[in-house]
């Protein structure tokens, strides 16, 4: 199958060997970040720095000042860790390593534009805003994603692009000390917590036919027990609770409704980025999204109706770390040309298994996987990239 590497414009630039190195590996393209969150990262071998602190989400190349003149929102610019056209510098590198260069842009997720203009982000039922997570329903920030999509996705030089944090962002957030797993909150009570309660989704919580005010109650009121630790978050549907716990907890017509609106914001923006890009791309420019298949999931794997995802972008990055079941759904829905590319974490200090890479390729490949990704050839050490090399070249 043919396999990329994500990676960071900091780990090629000023680095002569980074590019030849990732060649190495054995993998036919690259996925290069030219959109990114905040973040902390080890650089293990580069010959200028060890860690690369990213202080906010920013755009990794010069964005187009006559394209933001007067938005609001708009990208804001690397500073010292990515500066100037840093995704240019480093893709010609790659390419010139023969590579396959692809962007690889995250969107809805931005701490900094939370934390400069809180109107912009989800808030809880609670009245608690997640800057970290744009409101994906609010008009101007969908006009300010879908613009970004384009710029970001179609560089000079990019054959593909893989699109992440494409739809809701809710309370999970790998947040710098993070101390919100006290309470286990489940699949359910995530979504409960989850569900944006700005102006705009209180008009769009009405036109379903739902009071704003008496929804937020009720959320309020089902999360109580989960607390107190005297209820399971499931609403005692049993396991985590999936979608039938946020039935059991408020009510089946009610959690339709609000999985209505948020669906539907969803899918429209899904459609309307990818047009963008689609746009401004040269024939035969492929669209890929990092998606997970059940709709009401938020994150940077964005949740999506397979059959309707597949009908707009080429095909879906799908997490596969820890087992690759959530290929299935997208594989029953898949066209000739479709791909499902399965995305592996080789970084064994982060939860991955580069040692059964050959393994896990195979598993992946018998649910419907026709491509992997692996997660991270930057970030990764010396031992995990040799280990890469060899499962790369036992499949």
């Amino acid at each position: 199958m043919k396999a990329s590497a994500f990676v960071y414009p900091w780990d090629v630039n000023g680095d002569p060997q980074a590019a030849a190195r990732v060649a190495d590996l054995g993998v036919a393209q690259v996925t290069l970040a030219a959109a990114y969150h905040s973040t902390r990262a080890l650089t293990p071998r580069h010959p200028r720095h060890r860690v690369v602190t990213a202080e906010y989400a920013a755009v990794l190349y010069p964005p187009d000042a006559a394209r933001w003149k007067d938005r609001d929102p708009r990208p804001y610019e690397a500073g010292d860790w990515a500066p100037g056209d840093a995704w240019g510098e480093a893709a010609a590198a790659l390419a010139d390593a023969g590579l396959e260069v692809h962007t690889w842009v995250v969107l809805a997720h931005s701490s900094r534009l939370g934390a400069e203009q809180p109107h912009t982000s989800v808030v809880n039922a609670y009245g608690d805003r997640y800057p970290w997570a744009p409101c994906i329903a609010q008009p101007a920030t969908r006009a300010y994603l879908t613009d970004l999509a384009a710029e970001a996705a179609v560089r000079p030089g990019a054959r593909g692009t893989e699109l992440e944090s494409l739809g809701w962002y809710g309370l999970a957030h790998l947040h710098a000390h993070d101390k919100t797993a006290g309470v286990a909150l489940g699949d359910a009570g995530q979504y409960l917590m989850s569900l944006c309660f700005c102006p705009t989704c209180r008009d769009g919580y009405g036109a379903q036919g739902l009071d704003p005010d008496d929804l937020a109650a009720a959320v309020r009121a089902a999360l109580e027990p989960v607390w107190r630790g005297t209820a399971p978050s499931d609403g005692g549907s049993g396991g985590d609770g999936g979608w039938a716990g946020v039935g059991a907890l408020l009510g089946e017509t009610t959690a339709d409704a609000t999985r209505a609106w948020r669906d539907d914001r969803a899918r429209t923006l899904q459609e309307a980025a990818v047009a963008a890009v689609r746009a401004a791309a040269p024939d035969g420019f492929q669209v890929l999204m990092h998606a997970d298949p059940v709709s009401y999931h938020c994150g940077a794997n964005a949740g999506v109706d397979p059959a309707h995802i597949l009908s707009v972008v080429d095909g879906v990055t799908v997490p596969c770390t820890g087992g690759a079941a959530l290929l299935s759904p997208f594989a029953e829905q898949a066209r000739p040309g479709t791909v499902l590319a399965a995305n592996l974490t080789v970084v064994s200090g982060m939860g991955g298994s580069p040692r059964t890479l050959a393994t896990d390729a195979g598993r992946a490949r018998d649910l419907g996987a026709t491509e992997l990704r692996l997660y991270h050839a930057g970030l990764a050490s010396d031992a995990d990239l040799e280990a890469v090399r060899a499962g790369l070249g036992a499949g």
